[in-house]
C-alpha cells in the first residue's frame, strides 16, 4: 500500500516537523516583513490624518487672504418702511429713509359683459397704449373677453397684466394692470380697424391710478417710478416696504470675517494637535508617535510653528491683533482687540491680514504680502500637489511595494524549500518503513527458530 501522508511508515518524519520547521523559518524570513509593512501601513493611515488636517489648515487660510472678505457688507434697518442690501466695498454709511408714498401700479377696469364668453366687437384691430408703447392687437367677430384677454397678455406681456374678475353673478369685467409702477403707466384700449364694444375702450375706468414714490434720504426729497430702487446709493439695493422712517447702517460684514478667523483657529490647533501626536518622542513604544523620527513630518511642524512669530512683513505680528500661542502651541484670538484694529482701521487689518498697503504710526506705507498669503506659501509647500506631503506618501507607497514583493519572493523561496523537503521527507519515511519492515521480518525469523530449537 503506498503512503498517503508524512510519517505513516516511521512515525519519524511527519508533517508536524515540517510544518515547525516552516514556522522557524517563517519567523526569521517572513515575520519582520510582516511587522514591517504593517508599520508602514500604519505611516500611511497616520499621513492620511495629517494630510486632510493640512488641507483644513490651508482652506481656512486661503479663505483669510482674499481681500474680498473684507469688502461684504452688512445692513441692519431700524424701523419697517425699508428693506437694504448692500454689494461688496459699498460705502460704509448711516443714513434715514423716510417714505412718504409708495409707487403704485396703473390698474383699468372695463365695463361689465354679462359672461366672460361673450364676444367683445366687430372683429378688427385695436391699439393697446401704456407708457407711451403701442400694441396692436387682431381679434376677430367671434373673439371673446375671454380670448381677448388672452391676446392682450400675449401681446403686451412685458408690460401689462391682464384678467377677468366676476364682480357679482352676470357681471364680468377686463382688468388690465400695469406691470411696472409710475405716473407714466398710463393704459388706453382704442380701435384701429373694426368696432370694440365702448366698455373696452372709453369704459374703461382707472381703478388706481400709477403714482411715483415720494421719500427723503437724510431729508432730502427724492422721486422715483418703481419702489425698488438701486440708483440712489452705489451698491446698495433699496425696497420701500410701507409708508414710514426707518434708519440704515451699512457696515463691513464682521461676523463673516471673524467665522472665517474662527476656522483659521480650529483647523490650525487641530493641525498641531494632530502633529504634536504623530511627532511625540517617548521611550515607551505605547506613547511614542509613529512619525517620531521622520525628519518630513517634524519640519514642517516646526515651519508650522515658527509661523505665528515670522509673519507680518515688518508692520506688526499676530499677537498686536489679538492673537496668541500657547505654552502647548494652542492657538487663541481676543475679538475685542481684533475688532478694536477693525475700528481704528480696517484698511490696515486687510492689509495686514491680505496684502496691499499698510499705513505706518509715522503715515508712511509699506506695501506688505499679507500674513495669510505668508502662511499660505508655508503650508502650501507641503499640501499642493505632488508637494512634500505627497513625495512623502509616494515613499511610504513605494516601500510597502517593495516589502510586499520582497515578502511574495521569500514565501515562493520557502514554499519551493519544503516541497522538495516534503518529498525527500517522503522518501526518507519509505526506506524507513522498509528497513522496519525487514527488521522486524528477521525477529519474527529469529524467534521462530529459537521455539524450533528449543
Amino acid at each position: 500500500m503506498a503512503i498517503s501522508s508524512l510519517g505513516v511508515g516511521s512515525s519519524i518524519l511527519t508533517q508536524d516537523v515540517l510544518d515547525q520547521l516552516r514556522e522557524a523559518d517563517e519567523a526569521q524570513f517572513i515575520r519582520p516583513v510582516d511587522l514591517s509593512i504593517t508599520n508602514e501601513n500604519d505611516k500611511k493611515k497616520a499621513l492620511e490624518l495629517v494630510d486632510a488636517n493640512m488641507t483644513n489648515l490651508i482652506d481656512s487660510i486661503d479663505a483669510l487672504k482674499t481681500p474680498l472678505l473684507y469688502d461684504e457688507r452688512t445692513t441692519s434697518v431700524a424701523g419697517t418702511s425699508v428693506e437694504v442690501t448692500a454689494a461688496a466695498n459699498s460705502d460704509i454709511q448711516d443714513f434715514t429713509l423716510d417714505v412718504v408714498n409708495l409707487a403704485t401700479k396703473q390698474i383699468e377696469q372695463s365695463g361689465t359683459f354679462a359672461s366672460a364668453d361673450e364676444f367683445v366687437g366687430s372683429g378688427g384691430q385695436i391699439n393697446l397704449n401704456i407708457d407711451g408703447q403701442d400694441f396692436l392687437i387682431d381679434y376677430t367677430a367671434t373673439t371673446t373677453l375671454t380670448e381677448l384677454k388672452d391676446l392682450i397678455n400675449d401681446a403686451a406681456g412685458e408690460k401689462v397684466d391682464a384678467t377677468i374678475v366676476q364682480i357679482s353673478s352676470g357681471q364680468f369685467s377686463l382688468f388690465v394692470s400695469s406691470v411696472d409702477t409710475g405716473t407714466t403707466q398710463d393704459i388706453t384700449i382704442s380701435d384701429v380697424t373694426g368696432t370694440l364694444d365702448s366698455s373696452l375702450t372709453t369704459g374703461l375706468t382707472a381703478v388706481q391710478t400709477g403714482v411715483d414714490a415720494n421719500f427723503t434720504f437724510n431729508g432730502q426729497p427724492i422721486t422715483r417710478t418703481s419702489n425698488n430702487i438701486t440708483d440712489l446709493i452705489t451698491g446698495l439695493d433699496i425696497t420701500l416696504k410701507e409708508v414710514g422712517s426707518s434708519t440704515v447702517s451699512v457696515a463691513q460684514d464682521r461676523d463673516g470675517i471673524m467665522t472665517k478667523i474662527d476656522s483659521f483657529v480650529e483647523k490650525y490647533n487641530a493641525a498641531i494637535t494632530e502633529l504634536s501626536k504623530v511627532t511625540k518622542s517617548s521611550t515607551e513604544s505605547d506613547e511614542r508617535g509613529i512619525f517620531s523620527s521622520e525628519s518630513t513630518i517634524k519640519r514642517m511642524m516646526r515651519d508650522i510653528e515658527n509661523m505665528f512669530s515670522t509673519v507680518g512683513g515688518g508692520v506688526g505680528t499676530m499677537s498686536d491683533f489679538g492673537f496668541d500661542v500657547d505654552k502647548d502651541g494652542k492657538m487663541s484670538v481676543d475679538k475685542d482687540v481684533l475688532n478694536a484694529k477693525l475700528d481704528e482701521n480696517s484698511t490696515n487689518v486687510e492689509a495686514f491680514f491680505s496684502g496691499g498697503m499698510f499705513t505706518n504710526a509715522d503715515g508712511t506705507q509699506t506695501e506688505v504680502s499679507g500674513v495669510f498669503n505668508e502662511m499660505s506659501v508655508t503650508v502650501g509647500q507641503y499640501t499642493t500637489y505632488n508637494a512634500t506631503l505627497d513625495q512623502f506618501k509616494d515613499s511610504i507607497n513605494d516601500r510597502i511595494g517593495a516589502l510586499e514583493e520582497r515578502k511574495t519572493s521569500a514565501t515562493e523561496r520557502l514554499d519551493a524549500k519544503y516541497e522538495i523537503l516534503a518529498k525527500q521527507y517522503a522518501a526518507y519515511d519509505a526506506m524507513i518503513a522498509k528497513l522496519n519492515n525487514a527488521s522486524a521480518m528477521f525477529t519474527e525469523m529469529a524467534n521462530t527458530s529459537n521455539d524450533y530449537s528449543s
